[in-house]
């Protein structure tokens, strides 16, 4: 269902790429028209072939089959560092529109458009002053989040796959059992309904930082909206550090034992949520050392450096939990 949703948007993401490019393809190299539409094509044929042959276990064929689920899963890596380096070219333009004069912008357009196969003599001509051109270009750029995160899942669901060719699994294991959700059981319902809470305010947090930072030019408004986001944060990350925290408590007083047995799903599962929290330890590491070294430090530099603090502590408690509950056994 994941995959679908993503896939879904990929593809929207590719209609108005095919939308923008169009709208000056007299100066364009056709591989730049051409590359959206081929990668449509790849989306729907992937899609279809993960929801039809996501859970077969291949026992013929191996070495076919693992080359070709190893190209599969490399070629989706290809068009997740393309579409990061796309993003990231497009947001380094953007601030340089705004923050260049116009001929150091022009300059820069023509030495791009040399890279990418425009004619130098045409760059005039390529820039995208319609309405529409606008209107696709925004929408493929908002829309880049979801096809980067359909390649990074469709790599794990194929790399799974690659792991489960020949693999042979005991369906009468007694540690095989299917869980039932029920939504309205009090405790799944009173989860649910804090999450919602959680999440409409942060998105209401969010969207009102947004909009006095980048629209308000008094420093006194920004700082408040600065304020805000960091205590926000810093509510929600002490929360969830302390709910861990609680889980693991709980954990220790459970009499379930460990799976230990090998489970490449598991095993996936553990490595990118380690990865996945690299990054953000990187990000806390480096502000906590941007703050300690900087001066003033003023009540937004605090904020900053517990929210840091934070960050790096709810993570490794996050990380904790769930790894323990994924080695558990079911009820």
């Amino acid at each position: 269902g994941g995959l679908i949703l993503f896939a879904i948007f990929s593809l929207v993401m590719d209609v108005f790429k095919i939308g923008y490019y169009s709208s000056f393809y007299s100066c364009l190299s056709a591989i730049k028209i051409i590359y959206p539409i081929v990668q449509a094509i790849f989306v729907v044929v992937q899609t279809y072939f993960l929801w039809v042959s996501a859970k077969d276990c291949i026992h013929v064929h191996l070495n076919v089959t693992r080359c070709g689920l190893m190209l599969t899963l490399t070629t989706n890596l290809a068009v997740w560092m393309s579409a990061v380096t796309d993003e990231s070219v497009h947001k380094a333009h953007s601030k340089l529109k705004k923050n260049t004069t116009e001929e150091i912008f022009r300059w820069l357009l023509k030495e791009r458009s040399q890279r990418v196969g425009m004619r130098s003599s045409s760059v005039e001509e390529c820039n995208c002053n319609s309405q529409i051109c606008q209107i696709f270009k925004n929408g493929y750029f908002w829309l880049y989040p979801f096809n980067i995160e359909y390649s990074l899942f469709a790599s794990a669901m194929v790399y799974v796959m690659w792991k489960n060719v020949g693999r042979f699994i005991d369906h009468h294991s007694h540690h095989i059992q299917r869980l039932k959700f029920r939504l309205f059981r009090r405790t799944f319902f009173v989860g649910i309904m804090l999450g919602l809470i959680v999440l409409v305010s942060g998105l209401g947090v969010l969207i009102l930082y947004e909009v006095q930072v980048n629209s308000s030019t008094e420093s006194s408004k920004k700082s408040q909206a600065l304020t805000m986001y960091y205590i926000f944060n810093i509510v929600c990350l002490s929360l969830m550090s302390l709910v861990c925290i609680g889980g693991s408590v709980i954990y220790r007083f459970d009499k379930r034992d460990m799976d230990r047995h090998k489970n490449p799903t598991r095993t996936l599962d553990v490595a990118l949520l380690m990865g996945a929290a690299l990054g953000q330890y990187a990000i806390s590491y480096y502000s906590i050392v941007a703050i300690v070294a900087s001066t003033p430090r003023d009540t937004i530099s605090a904020l900053n450096l517990t929210y840091a603090l934070l960050m790096i502590a709810q993570h490794t408690f996050q990380n904790v939990f769930i790894i323990e509950g994924l080695h558990r056994q079911p009820p």
